[in-house]
């Protein structure tokens, strides 16, 4: 495969069992480009073992004085050098191939489970940790797969020098052949301890790439509170600890790069030592001695990549193990993420939604709200009734049931058919830099303009704040640009405009997660009243706490203990439902005293 054809038209099914699985997968997706580059390896490798015999062959012949051996050499010479240098070229042109065929391979998997996943991603997986697989780690794996191929090139020329010096000259091709074996795995016991040493430097950086991200994002409320120095000085600690770290890996390695040079001069100097005594002692000509000499001088060039061998693998291995963890996650823990043996057909419209793990139903077409008192089990409702979340406690071997929409289960749809019929708004929405308009360019039925959608999110003032901060010519909202993740506007300012594109795709049930936690109560009000017109005849289902929103409901369901426990209208919960009057009036300490005496 070529640059050109990326990305792949569908990268496969990764083996993800295991870093080492998941490597030798990558490789055999890719045996065409390693062939290439294994052909073209040999052929770059060849030539330089065949140099030193034609070295030697030429000194013999300039000893012997014979003039038409010495133009043949220097033909042969004139060979060996044309596919040394082609093939080093053609094999860098492969070997890189390789490399970006595979890092984009690992990007297209890990972007293809980010949309799978969506906001469950960064709840089972440490945000340092999807960046280091998302950057480093990706082209850590990339590097061993491409010198896999120059390895074995290298490896087949090792084998062709020690080999070709034992039948041209076998004395002092004797210590050669013994020798090089010691050479090459003489750095084995060393690799353990670089390794452990390059696990903890990459697990460091992790820590401090993680530290740095949640800085980044919360420095408005760090400004707030004045925590810059103090964060600041949490990350000059945790950078000090990576700086030591890389300190002690870059030791081990200094110590098997220098085993490399140490070894391989010591062998040289027995074998001009040993060969000179058989020289003086005429058991070995002059041109032997000097072929034998470049060939173990040439010979320390495809050593080093065994070197490179050792450090690619030390290094792509973890980074192989966490893109595996990353790919072996599924839309629901516990239960494989594979097709239904039977084919299962989209609901049809109008069907209830219905969790039967907290026994949760949003009937069709209408606005329900859900109350459960705690933001974080709010959360991982909503994800459950997206279709791919896990509930807390639950076992790898204890799935929770799937939520069911007009009696289908969401999990034995494919993956673009729940996302078209349930859209889940978390409480932490992003928003992509560009303009408004590329904002609102998103997967939607097209009932709903994006006006509409913004006159029910109540975004009047954030289209003049876009507009005032627009260069000038811009005089359309609508092609006013967003900073990256929408900094430049408030809090609320970036909630209401999330809600709007939520409005915007007119899913088939809509599931909103605290969509006016970041707004003032007039304006919550207003809201309520937009979003409960706009999705009129639609399944609507807010997980929020807010009087406001409840009151404009046609039905409320109180969650507690992880169960819906109680149903009705707000007023009518109001005064019936102690408990559900408890999280509404924020009367902390009776909820306190019923979960006591219960």
């Amino acid at each position: 495969m070529q640059i050109s054809d990326l990305p792949y038209p569908d990268p496969g099914v990764p083996d993800a069992r295991s870093g080492p699985r998941f490597l030798w997968w990558l490789a055999r997706g890719q045996l065409g480009g390693q062939a290439r580059s294994l052909a073209w390896g040999l052929l770059h490798f060849c030539g330089i073992a065949g140099l030193p015999y034609a070295v030697g062959l030429g000194v013999g012949a300039a000893v012997d004085r014979d003039g038409g051996r010495l133009l043949l050499v220097g033909g042969v010479l004139l060979l060996v050098g044309a596919a040394i240098a082609t093939g080093d070229a053609m094999l860098h042109r492969t070997a890189v191939t390789n490399w970006i065929t595979a890092a984009a391979r690992v990007q297209q998997l890990l972007a293809r489970k980010t949309a799978e996943l969506g906001s469950a991603l960064t709840r089972r997986v440490a945000a340092g940790e999807v960046v280091a697989v998302s950057t480093g780690d990706v082209e850590k794996i990339g590097w061993f797969v491409e010198a896999v191929s120059r390895f074995l090139a290298a490896a087949f020329a090792v084998v062709a020098i020690c080999v070709g010096l034992l039948f041209y000259a076998p004395s002092i091709g004797v210590v050669v052949a013994a020798g090089v074996p010691v050479l090459a795995l003489s750095v084995l016991p060393l690799l353990p301890r670089a390794t452990r040493r390059a696990d903890v430097q990459r697990e460091k950086a992790g820590k401090a790439t993680e530290l740095a991200s949640d800085t980044v994002a919360g420095l408005r409320v760090l400004r707030g509170i004045g925590g810059e120095e103090l964060f600041l000085d949490r990350y000059r600690a945790a950078s000090q600890e990576v700086r030591r770290a890389a300190v002690r890996s870059a030791r081990m390695w200094a110590l098997i790069a220098a085993v490399q040079v140490l070894l391989p001069g010591a062998l040289m100097v027995a074998v001009v030592w040993y060969g000179s005594v058989l020289v003086l002692d005429g058991r070995l000509a002059v041109g032997e001695l000097v072929a034998a000499f470049s060939a173990v001088a040439t010979m320390l060039y495809p050593l080093r990549h065994f070197e490179e061998i050792a450090m690619a693998y030390s290094f792509s291995r973890p980074s192989a193990e966490r893109a595996a963890r990353v790919l072996s996650l599924t839309r629901t823990e516990g239960a494989p993420d594979a097709p239904s043996a039977e084919p299962v057909g989209a609901p049809g419209p109008g069907g209830d939604l219905y969790d039967p793990a907290t026994g949760l139903l949003a009937p069709a077409g209408r606005f329900t709200a859900v109350v459960c008192g705690d933001p974080d089990v709010a959360g991982r409702l909503a994800e459950r009734l997206g279709g791919h979340a896990v509930q807390p406690g639950d076992g790898p071997g204890a799935a929770p049931p799937s939520v069911l929409l007009g009696g289908v289960a969401l999990d034995a749809l494919a993956l673009d058919a729940a996302r078209g019929l349930v859209l889940v708004q978390d409480k932490d929405p992003v928003l992509l830099s560009g303009s408004l308009r590329e904002l609102f360019d998103v997967p939607a039925s097209g009932a709903v303009p994006a006006s509409r959608a913004l006159a029910a999110a109540q975004c009047g003032d954030v289209l003049d704040a876009l507009l005032q901060a627009a260069p000038e010519g811009v005089d359309d909202a609508m092609d006013a640009r967003i900073t990256e993740r929408g900094r430049s506007l408030s809090g609320g300012q970036r909630q209401r405009l999330a809600l709007a594109r939520s409005l915007v795709t007119d899913p088939e049930v809509l599931v909103l997660d605290e969509p006016t936690s970041a707004v003032d109560a007039h304006t919550e009000a207003r809201i309520a009243d937009g979003v409960a017109a706009l999705r009129a005849g639609r399944t609507t289902v807010v997980l929020a706490s807010s009087p406001l929103l409840l009151d404009r409901a046609d039905r409320v369901v109180l969650v507690h203990g992880g169960r819906a426990v109680a149903a009705g209208t707000h007023r009518e919960l109001l005064r019936a439902e102690p408990r559900y009057r408890a999280v509404v009036t924020r009367e902390t300490d009776e909820l306190t005293e019923m979960e006591e005496s219960a």
